[in-house]
């Protein structure tokens, strides 16, 4: 009698053991086939997309024009030429020429110049009339950003031109297109932010998550917002880069165009890869998402039989830890075997293995494909170009990974805390946001010295302006982190709320209410007629009574310091957002590096520029100043002291430059030069020039003729109405020289 209870565990044993070892292997050996096929399209997809990287300078500029800007030409040329900084692609329409008129007199079609990817050539046709032509141009640069501009040369001698802003309207994007393309990349950054971060925190925080309907929900919304905004960028790049309206974005042909550009291929390559994201969520819910403790509770019904009389224990679906209240461990401390106690023990370990394995597995695959998406984005934005490609590139995908496990960590905690998630929990999140917070600075002071290259762009240009109210957010969104902190940690203080409030999963509840419903049912027949199983009415109520019951526990979750977090992490993931719209204005600006190089060119190719003081009879104003308004057909004067930090006589002193009539077209330009004395100074070399950032027009320098010591005089054609900025070049020896600027407001 004494040896038959204990070869009955043994026999127990060995079978429990056969039988978790047969589904372990089963369970892995296929998860490990998917997983690794599934990296290995990653690794593939990943290698084509970072291939094409390579050192440029980010967002291309002109470098040079053949004619030249400004120039007056004896003769008509055959065609136009543009020289860029870097590689450009073209378009049927991407150069322009319009005679004084407005009339096109192009053939259309540029092709690069004797193969040379930075150039743009087109034809001209025959018997073209002296006058002013107008050369509008618009290109994709190697970073995948449209840039686009226009300058003026002469043929025989400078004239009037009819040539306005609504000619040369294509050089800008259309609005309507522009704000959507802007918005699908806005969406695309949230979506992916929550797709990846939402994954993260059911991996690495809340596995248990998996199975429930909101957590699943927030994946797929995050895939197929993804989806959804990939194909609608890709549809409208086309219109955006050549300034059509968004009728052309079914055009098949702008599609296939964008197809063969830089971040076509990155828009192709995210379809890809999410294809590959729909099979990861696919196991990812899978395999995190069933009861963890079934094979150990259906290991014990077969192992003993009375141990399934009673009701399924409370475990949680993939939190990590086997359900505690199965049958069988209840039967076990009823009888106090060490031996059966053992036997549960193995079975647990058993039934918790393969789920261990597959978080493993399911992590990497995550991981590699997080980074593969992001390289969407890098490879084909600015980090692709410019100084330091090796490290850019890794560094920007590090970037936005943790940025999507932070920001979107945050929707999946809301949801979370909604459904009753622990402290723990809440308390992993918070670390690895940390650490997230910590990457993300490091990486961002990277990314904020390469693209600024000067503590002046910071505030000087659109993107040190931009990156200035990210920071802001960014910073907002540490104060409100605090704050949650400081919630978490009265959450932990208080245990009987710490603890996670787990309903039942739907499987396990359905069968614990079979029986009772059987027994209701049973109840009903032997107490009235006209009560059977298939009552729909005894079905709505047991229905209503799971969906209280359900109810009730999600209601004893939100304590107030439950409410009290969720209300903090909601103002963080709304500080989120913008922080999301204010990356995208971002990656859509030049940067301020290239900013500066460009507006140093436009002052002076070699000079530095310097900013003058106010003065001047008009009260004009330098620098981001608001220019002079001037009123056409009367002569505006315009004073720049300037101070070239030499010691000759005519080292310091003031510019005077005068306009007649201050109006498009033909202007007649005269420059002064006095010294500190008021009394004309002559200077070895004096350059004057006039430009137009926003249509990236010019420099166009003026040819100056002497008429007297420190007098000169010559035409300046100024064929748009804008904010001009006339920009002064003073030597007053071999190497003395400053370049002193004003802006000037034309029409």
């Amino acid at each position: 009698m004494g040896r038959t209870p204990k070869a009955r565990p043994a026999t127990a044993r060995a079978a429990t053991t056969r039988a978790a070892t047969t589904v372990r292997t089963t369970t892995t050996g296929l998860l490990g086939r998917r997983i690794t096929g599934l990296l290995g399209v990653l690794g593939a997809v990943l290698a084509l997309l970072l291939a094409g990287a390579g050192p440029a300078a980010a967002h291309a500029a002109l470098q040079s024009a053949d004619p030249a800007q400004n120039a007056v030409l004896p003769t008509a040329p055959q065609a136009v030429t543009l020289t860029f900084s870097e590689a450009v692609s073209l378009s049927s329409d991407s150069v322009r020429v319009l005679d004084p008129t407005g009339r096109a007199v192009d053939s259309g079609s540029p092709t690069h110049a004797d193969g040379k990817d930075n150039t743009a050539r087109v034809g001209l046709g025959s018997g073209l009339a002296n006058g002013t032509y107008t050369v509008a141009w618009r290109a994709v640069s190697e970073d995948s950003h449209p840039i686009g501009g226009a300058f003026t040369f002469s043929i025989g001698a400078p004239s009037a031109t009819t040539v306005s802003t609504t000619a040369l309207q294509n050089a800008e994007a259309d609005s309507l297109v522009a704000a959507l393309y802007g918005t699908g990349r806005t969406v695309a950054y949230a979506a992916f932010a929550l797709l990846a971060g939402a994954a993260g925190f059911v991996l690495l925080c809340w596995p248990a998550g998996a199975s429930r309907r909101p957590v699943q929900r927030l994946l797929m919304t995050g895939w197929v917002a993804l989806l959804v905004s990939t194909v609608a960028v890709l549809m409208l790049r086309g219109p955006y880069e050549r300034g059509s309206g968004i009728g052309k974005a079914f055009d098949l042909s702008l599609i296939r165009a964008t197809l063969d550009e830089r971040i076509g291929t990155a828009l192709a390559a995210r379809l890809l890869l999410l294809a590959a994201s729909g099979v990861f969520l696919s196991l990812l819910v899978g395999q995190l998402g069933l009861p963890q403790g079934g094979t150990a509770k259906a290991a014990a019904s077969g192992g003993n039989g009375a141990a399934g009389s009673g009701r399924p224990g409370s475990g949680t679906a993939g939190s990590g830890t086997a359900g505690s209240g199965t049958a069988g461990s209840a039967t076990a401390g009823a009888d106090g075997d060490p031996e059966e106690a053992e036997l549960r023990e193995l079975e647990r370990r058993a039934a918790e293995r393969p789920q261990r394995e597959a978080r493993l597995g399911l992590g990497v695959a995550g991981l590699v494909l997080a980074v593969a998406l992001s390289a969407t984005w890098v490879g084909a934005d600015h980090a692709s170009v410019g100084i330091q490609v090796w490290l850019a590139l890794p560094l920007g995908m590090l970037h936005l990974v943790a940025m999507a496990l932070w920001l979107g960590g945050l929707a999946a905690m809301l949801v979370g805390l909604r459904e009753g998630i622990g402290a723990e929990v809440a308390d992993r999140f918070s670390k690895i946001a940390f650490g997230a917070v910590l990457v993300l600075a490091g990486t961002g002071v990277y990314q904020s010295w390469r693209g600024l290259g000067s503590w002046g762009a910071l505030t000087g240009t659109d993107y040190g302006r931009l990156l200035l109210v990210k920071t802001g957010c960014v910073v907002a969104m540490l104060g409100v982190a605090w704050m949650s902190r400081s919630w978490l940690a009265r959450l932990r203080a208080t245990p009987e709320e710490a603890a996670e409030v787990v309903p039942e999963p739907v499987a396990v509840a359905a069968a614990a209410d079979a029986p009772v419903a059987a027994s209701d049912t049973a109840s009903d027949t032997a107490s009235g007629p006209g009560a059977d199983t298939g009552d729909p009415v005894r079905q709505a109520q047991l229905a209503r009574q799971r969906a209280a019951r359900a109810n009730a526990d999600r209601d004893r979750g939100l304590t107030p310091t439950r409410a009290g977090l969720r209300r903090s992490v909601l103002v963080e993931a709304a500080v989120a957002v913008a922080v999301l719209v204010v990356t995208t204005l971002l990656t859509n600006s030049p940067p301020g590096r290239v900013a500066g190089e460009v507006a140093a060119a436009a002052a002076n190719g070699a000079a530095t520029t310097t900013g003058g003081t106010n003065g001047g009879t008009n009260g004009g104003t330098t620098g981001g100043a608001p220019a002079p308004q001037t009123v056409p057909g009367r002569t505006v004067e315009l004073k720049l002291p300037y101070d070239t930090k030499g010691r000759t006589p005519n080292a310091k002193g003031t510019a005077t430059v005068t306009l007649n009539p201050a109006g498009t077209g033909s202007n007649e330009v005269h420059l002064k030069l006095d010294g500190a004395d008021g009394s004309p100074v002559e200077v070895p070399e004096v350059e004057l020039a006039f430009t137009l950032p926003d249509r990236d027009l010019g420099p166009l320098t003026v040819p100056l003729a002497a008429e007297g010591t420190g007098r000169w005089t010559g035409t300046a054609q100024l064929p748009l109405a804008g904010n001009w900025v006339v920009s002064v070049v003073i030597r007053s020896s071999d190497i003395d020289q400053t370049t002193e600027i004003k802006q000037l407001k034309i029409g």
